[in-house]
C-alpha cells in the first residue's frame, strides 16, 4: 500500500465515523438536556392565575428567578431577555419569559405585574408562597438568602436563567452575563427543533 492510499483511507474512515456521531444542536449557553432537576412548579402569575409549567407547553419558556427590589442584577437580566426576545421578531410570540419572586414577603401579584411589565407587556411574574417558593428554588437549584440592611432587607439570589423548550423539557442554563450575547441564537436553534 502506498503511503497517500493509506492516507486517503485513514481520512475516509475519520469522515466516515464523523457522520456516525449525532449532529445536535450547538448553543452557546450550557446544554443541560437531561437534567434530573427543573421539571415542575406550581405557583400563580401576576394575574392570580395558577401557572405549572404544562401551561407553556408549545412556547419556548425562559425561567428567571430574581425580587422586585433588587438594585442591579435582575433589572438588567430582564433588561437582557426583553432585547434578547425581541430580536427574534415574530418568533417572539412563541417566547414566554416567567419571572419567579425570591421575595414573596414583599411582591405582590401587584407589585410583580407593574415590574416585570415595564420590561416587556407579555413577560409574567410568578409568586407563591413561603413554601412554594423555597419548593421551586430546590427544584431548579437557585440559591436565596434574605440579608439584613439597614431597617430593611435584601435578597441575596443565584442570578441564573433557565430555558425550558416547547415540549416542556429543560434544556439551557444561561448565565447572566451572556443572555445579550447567547440567547438570542440559542433560542433561535431551539425553536428551529
Amino acid at each position: 500500500m502506498t503511503t497517500t492510499w493509506r492516507s486517503s483511507l485513514v481520512a475516509l474512515l475519520a469522515a466516515a465515523l464523523a457522520a456516525c456521531q449525532p449532529a445536535g444542536p450547538k448553543f452557546k449557553s450550557t446544554d443541560i438536556t437531561g437534567a434530573d432537576y427543573g421539571r415542575e412548579f406550581a405557583l400563580f402569575d401576576h394575574y392570580g392565575k395558577a401557572r405549572t409549567l404544562a401551561d407553556f407547553r408549545g412556547r419556548a419558556a425562559i425561567l428567571s428567578f430574581g425580587f422586585t427590589h433588587c438594585p442591579d442584577i435582575c433589572p438588567t437580566i430582564l433588561a437582557d431577555l426583553a432585547g434578547a426576545v425581541a430580536s427574534l421578531g415574530k418568533d417572539a410570540e412563541r417566547v414566554q419569559v416567567l419571572f419567579v419572586t425570591v421575595d414573596p414577603e414583599r411582591d405582590t401579584r401587584e407589585l410583580l405585574a407593574g415590574y416585570v411589565s415595564a420590561f416587556d407587556a407579555r413577560f409574567l411574574g410568578l409568586y407563591g408562597d413561603a413554601e412554594a417558593t423555597a419548593r421551586v428554588a430546590k427544584e431548579f437549584k437557585v440559591f436565596y438568602e434574605k440579608r439584613k440592611a439597614g431597617d430593611s432587607y435584601s435578597v441575596d439570589h443565584s442570578a441564573q436563567s433557565y430555558v425550558i423548550d416547547p415540549k416542556g423539557r429543560l434544556r439551557l442554563f444561561v448565565r447572566h452575563d451572556r443572555i445579550a450575547a447567547d440567547l438570542p441564537g440559542d433560542l433561535r436553534v431551539l425553536l428551529a427543533e
